[in-house]
């Protein structure tokens, strides 16, 4: 790589360690903030849900934004936005305005996130390059999510203003090297196009209520969660018949016909759903059972952050020697051992004990997160690359929100009368959720074995040609 694409490189880094520093660190000040601010339950559960809701509901829409805006112009305009709404949620005095600050900065990641990943599918050629470039991304997004746990409990320690303060700092600085470092785009690449107006609001409708649907289950009524994924499939049903008519379509159907790109996706909601839900788990055995505190607990999963050094370089020989379907399999083969291997947890575990799985966590992360990223976005047209990374970006936080939603659901239904044994219950009980999602995720990435190459991408038709061409993918 060239000395001005490394640069692009780490910039794009520097983005997405940002969003996920963020995220892991309000993880963490939560308590302190309903503490400072007198918050309900309810409304806490809302400053969360509020960012998965942003985050989730827009992430398809703002892959497509960057394919027909310019993805140098919203990833710039987007991570503006993701600063100041950020700074505004530290200055946040009542629950309304930090939940609506939160959400606001769910969506600025939602539209900068694919756009940063489009960045390098675009302006590094398939292949080699390519790979290492992601392998790069994806280790880096794994890093901020680990170190934001501990960076989290020593700025909440500070107070928890700072969680959001020093966010804006980061994104500053980025915005700043960003807007010298990416390359201009072509006008004909800024330019739009027809816009999908209808597909765009029924989709992100249907998003919006199932991944709300999904969320809350554990707090509102089965009727109330009933209809929300009612309301959502409907829109769902609608957004589909509205693409097959559509002259511009927001989302090209014809994509989905890739078996590779389809098969990335679920093994990508598959393993969210499965790590998410155990590290939910672990975070709530160590400080509800045990009684570590928040830093304690931030340390102790450190160590999944390994991912960060392994990624970009252990993954690239795994890769380059086996090929991507094997390392991902591979992968969720760990992910599964290392959830089993938690599913007699005692009361008395020594961190010793624990450390084993976490340890394989860290190594599921580095051999599959990359490479899935890689099939999800390899084959695929340039102008539909942000199109490609909202779809697994999608996957990837839906499967979050339904494994953190059954964990608990399964959690609080066995557990009893709240007694340290009860608890203990409750979390074996809760255990068997990432594990089946583990289970099926290995299934599913069996099925990539089968062949040596993947299935090609269709191709969006040519402007005078009606029918509709292969455009092989080399996996």
């Amino acid at each position: 790589m060239s000395a001005r694409q490394w640069g692009v490189l780490i910039v794009l880094c520097g983005a997405i360690f940002l969003e996920g520093i963020d995220v892991a660190m309000l993880n963490v000040a939560l308590p302190s903030i309903r503490t400072d601010l007198g918050l309900s339950t309810g409304e806490l559960q809302w400053v969360m849900s509020a960012y998965v809701l942003g985050y989730g509901g827009f992430m398809l829409l703002g892959g497509r934004a960057a394919d027909l805006f310019g993805r140098r112009r919203m990833f710039l305009f987007w991570l503006t936005v993701f600063l100041l709404f950020s700074g505004l949620g530290g200055l946040a005095t009542e629950g309304w305005t930090l939940i609506l600050a939160w959400f606001v900065t769910g969506a600025a990641a939602a539209f900068m996130t694919p756009a940063g990943l489009s960045l390098i599918t675009t302006g590094f050629a398939e292949g080699p390059q390519r790979n290492r470039a992601l392998l790069i991304y994806s280790g880096t997004a794994a890093g901020g999510f680990s170190l934001g746990l501990v960076a989290g409990g020593l700025l909440t320690s500070v107070g928890w203003r700072l969680v959001f303060f020093v966010p804006v700092a980061i994104s500053a600085l980025i915005l700043v090297a960003a807007s010298v470092l990416l390359p201009r785009e072509p006008r004909a690449a800024r330019d739009g196009g027809p816009v999908d107006v209808a597909g765009a609001l029924t989709v992100t409708a249907a998003i919006l209520l199932i991944v709300l649907g999904v969320e809350r289950a554990t707090h509102t009524g089965a009727g109330t969660t009933a209809a929300t994924l009612a309301a959502g499939a409907v829109c769902l049903a609608a957004f589909v018949a509205v693409e097959r008519r559509a002259a511009a379509p927001l989302v090209r159907l014809g994509l989905l016909r890739s078996g590779a790109l389809v098969r990335a996706n679920l093994v990508g909601l598959l393993l969210s759903a499965g790590f998410f839900s155990f590290q939910f788990l672990v975070v709530l055995y160590l400080q509800e059972l045990r009684g570590w505190s928040t830093l304690e607990t931030s340390l102790a999963m450190l160590v999944i952050g390994i991912d960060a050094i392994l990624a970009p370089t252990l993954t690239p020989k795994v890769v380059e020697r086996f090929g991507n379907p094997r390392s991902i399999f591979v992968g969720m083969l760990l992910a599964v051992t290392a959830f089993a291997l938690f599913l007699p947890v005692g009361a008395d575990w020594s961190y010793l004990v624990m450390l084993p799985g976490l340890l394989l966590l860290g190594l599921t992360f580095s051999l599959t997160y990359g490479p899935l990223t890689i099939v999800a976005t390899e084959g695929v047209a340039e102008d539909e690359q942000g199109l490609a990374g909202g779809l697994f970006y999608t996957a990837f936080q839906f499967g979050a929100a339904l494994g953190l939603a059954a964990a608990t659901a399964v959690n609080v239904a066995a557990t009893g009368s709240g007694g340290p044994a009860d608890l203990l219950d409750g979390y074996r009980a809760a255990l068997t959720v990432p594990l089946a999602a583990g289970v099926l995720g290995t299934v599913v990435a069996a099925t990539g074995l089968r062949r040596r190459g993947a299935a090609p991408v269709v191709a969006a038709p040519a402007p005078a040609e009606p029918s509709r061409t292969g455009t092989p993918a080399t996996h």
